[in-house]
């Protein structure tokens, strides 16, 4: 950890002012167990980083002192049970970067706001409460929620983790619980494959090594909190991928005289590669091949626009494309067919090809279990599809980190599912996009999002 730890402090120190800005602006969340001491870590960065009003501190006084949770938790329940429901979003700044913080909750059966926070997160604090483990031991146990959040981070692919072990004030030894902490918490990580940034010893309460270093407490000697943030990167785009781009809305301007190129205007969000004038693509599911005539930003300013970024694509003719559909890069030309070959032309390659049977993981969020033969809706970039599970290969013990035979999937549980589709899209394996690998699953009943699936 020191070498990390020390990197993390180079960066901090080298940054420049030229990358604060929006594109640079930092999206994370804190998660872990309930009670860890979530929102009250958000709080004492906002305070201490001077992103307060006077009068809204005023306002989350309690006994006569400030209750710094009160920052993020707005709901009425929230403030009268003391705890998180909703995912609760606080924006602040730093002299050398941007942040948008996500305050995601502890309780197991709010995991799915949790997911739904680190699905577009680049970043994830997982709280580790001190108080709560037996810290004299140097083989102690990690809480279950600490363990399921950290790998939902790992499966959602959030680019940076850190581990921030609070509460260290309120035990007897902190050296020696912070060494013991931090080995379990080293153990799990690699046990699980998740790569870990840093590991920070923190008060939340007392703002130790939060935003202002306190040196040498439990023998550490790494930057705070704020300086390991304000180094991360931020979750790159799928920029290297062909182009894949789900059709949010399609306007129309049939009015205009120019029929030089197509008079509708398909909007979305690029989900990988760059569209620009003059890209060969193909339309999903009809096949129809075009060219793109013309590319407006989200400005409506004509620009090449890469993934992650939202566009608006006019193509040189008019082609039947609707919400829902995909426009993909083109396929590539088939190999060339030698003379005294007289067997077919091979077929071209598509760019992404369509699949209707997935082997996925899918984190389970319903109150009812998953179980093989069930039909649900799922959603596809801007596809609604139906979906059938066709058995229920494992599910994930997050205490062992065990793959068990498993007939279905209980709330919170993650496991490995295949899902037969009533028609093919183009799906790519998660790890490879993130958009073309990700799917959620929607009860057709209740119309509750019940699972977030990762194709594998």
């Amino acid at each position: 950890m020191t070498t990390i730890n020390s990197i993390a402090t180079n960066a901090y120190q080298t940054r420049g002012d030229a990358q604060n800005d929006h594109v640079s602006a930092l999206k994370f969340i804190t998660c872990g167990s309930v009670d860890d001491g979530k929102s009250t870590l958000i709080g004492r960065l906002l305070v201490d980083s001077k992103a307060v009003l006077q009068d809204h501190l005023a306002g989350v006084q309690r006994g006569g002192e400030t209750d710094l949770a009160l920052l993020t938790d707005g709901l009425s329940a929230e403030r009268e049970q003391g705890i998180t429901i909703d995912v609760a979003y606080r924006y602040f700044a730093t002299e050398t970067r941007k942040f948008i913080i996500g305050d995601a909750p502890g309780h197991e059966q709010y995991t799915r706001n949790m997911v739904t926070a680190a699905s577009s997160a680049d970043a994830a604090v997982v709280l580790v409460d001190a108080t709560k483990l037996d810290w004299q031991n140097p083989e102690l146990a990690l809480l279950p929620q600490t363990r399921r959040h950290s790998l939902l981070a790992h499966l959602l692919r959030v680019n940076s983790l850190v581990f921030a072990v609070n509460k260290l004030d309120a035990v007897a030894d902190p050296a020696l619980a912070w060494t013991h902490i931090q080995g379990a918490l080293a153990r799990f990580a690699q046990a699980a494959g998740i790569a870990v940034h840093a590991t920070v010893p923190v008060s939340a309460l007392k703002g130790w090594n939060v935003v202002d270093a306190n040196a040498g407490w439990c023998g550490y000697q790494g930057p705070t909190l704020l300086q390991v943030l304000e180094a991360l990167p931020n979750t790159p785009a799928d920029t290297a991928l062909p182009l894949a781009f789900p059709v949010q809305w399609v306007e129309k301007f049939s009015s205009s005289s120019d029929t030089s190129q197509g008079r509708r205007v398909f909007w979305g969000r690029v989900a990988s590669g760059t569209v620009a004038p003059g890209t060969p693509v193909q339309i999903f599911p009809s096949g129809q091949l075009a060219t793109v005539a013309q590319v407006l930003d989200h400005a409506r300013r004509p620009k090449d626009v890469p993934a992650g970024t939202s566009a608006g694509i006019i193509l040189d003719r008019e082609v039947d494309v609707s919400r829902g559909d995909w426009i993909l890069a083109a396929p590539t030309a088939a190999a060339a067919v030698a003379d005294d070959d007289f067997g077919d032309t091979p077929a071209a390659v598509p760019a992404w090809p369509a699949s209707r049977e997935l082997r996925t993981t899918i984190a389970w969020m319903d109150d009812e279990p998953l179980v093989a033969g069930r039909v649900y809706w799922a959603l596809h970039g801007h596809r609604w599809i139906k979906a059938k599970v066709k058995a229920v290969v494992h599910k994930l013990n997050i205490n062992t980190l065990a793959e068990e035979a498993a007939t279905q999937l209980d709330p919170n549980a993650i496991g490995r599912v295949d899902l037969l589709l009533q028609e093919a899209i183009p799906a790519a394996t998660f790890a490879k996009a993130r958009v073309l690998g990700s799917l959620i699953l929607v009860d057709t009943a209740s119309h509750k999002t019940a699972g977030a699936v990762l194709v594998n």
